[in-house]
């Protein structure tokens, strides 16, 4: 009677998270990268970021990505004394507020490597950042492995935020993840294969606490280097590739 009292109440919880509907999804399909949802964000980010904000050493292109089979590529390599990768966003295009987002990914590996799958809110050209706020829902520095990394920046926590989490999980490294976030009013908890890593909800929300209250929009890239990525890389294992089969938004 337990088990079955017990079953009763998972079918009732998944169907209660299966009511929100599926209201995007970047499969990857096509032969190239759609410029109508993703923007290129290309250089080492001079003159007004240089480094992007991190002293990062790779410069980003358009040539370090490609659509194989259903899954978007990019590749991190060394090219004679130079780095280079790519970063993509949708900002402008593709903006959410709330709800179940999800990436499933393969990280590259290897030290000096920095993937990432990130948003930042959409007015930081009006109030610039960390005011907007920005959600990481995957970061994984190959410096130290089997540890994800899933944390949040706002002006309440400028710099090296209080507000992060890093887990262990010893098969990271070995094939395709889901990382995911799930963004109400109250709370965003993260969640890598459907298990929950951390959970932010301050008890005072204000807009120095809590910037998510507004549209965010998806980043994806990879750094080599910085400050996160540490001082050493690792030429050795270089090239490297993040590869990433699809996205989701659910509401």
């Amino acid at each position: 009677m337990k088990k079955l009292l017990l079953l009763l109440v998972v079918t009732v919880s998944f169907a209660q998270k299966d009511k929100r509907k599926l209201v995007w999804e970047e499969n990857f399909d096509g032969k190239i990268l759609n410029e109508t949802v993703w923007n290129f964000e290309l250089g080492n980010g001079c003159p007004n970021l240089c480094g992007w904000g991190n002293n990062e050493n790779q410069i980003y292109t358009k040539e370090n990505h490609k659509l194989e089979n259903g899954i978007l590529v990019i590749e991190a390599k060394k090219e004679g004394e130079i780095y280079t990768s790519t970063r993509i966003t949708t900002k402008a295009k593709k903006e959410f507020l709330y709800g179940r987002v999800e990436a499933r990914a393969k990280l590259p590996i290897g030290t000096g490597i920095w993937p990432a799958f990130w948003m930042l809110g959409a007015n930081i050209s009006e109030v610039g950042w960390p005011k907007c706020g920005e959600i990481d829902i995957l970061e994984y520095v190959g410096k130290e492995p089997d540890m994800v990394f899933t944390s949040l920046h706002t002006q309440d926590s400028f710099g090296n935020t209080i507000n992060t989490k890093k887990t262990s999980f010893p098969d990271i490294e070995d094939g395709f993840h889901i990382y995911a976030i799930d963004w109400t009013k109250e709370k965003i908890e993260f969640f890598v294969d459907n298990k929950c890593v951390y959970t932010f909800n301050p008890e005072i929300k204000n807009e120095n606490t809590w910037p998510f209250d507004k549209p965010f929009y998806f980043i994806l890239n990879v750094a080599i280097g910085g400050n996160f990525g540490g001082p050493t890389i690792d030429n050795e294992i270089l090239p490297q590739k993040f590869e990433i089969d699809f996205i989701k938004v659910y509401q």
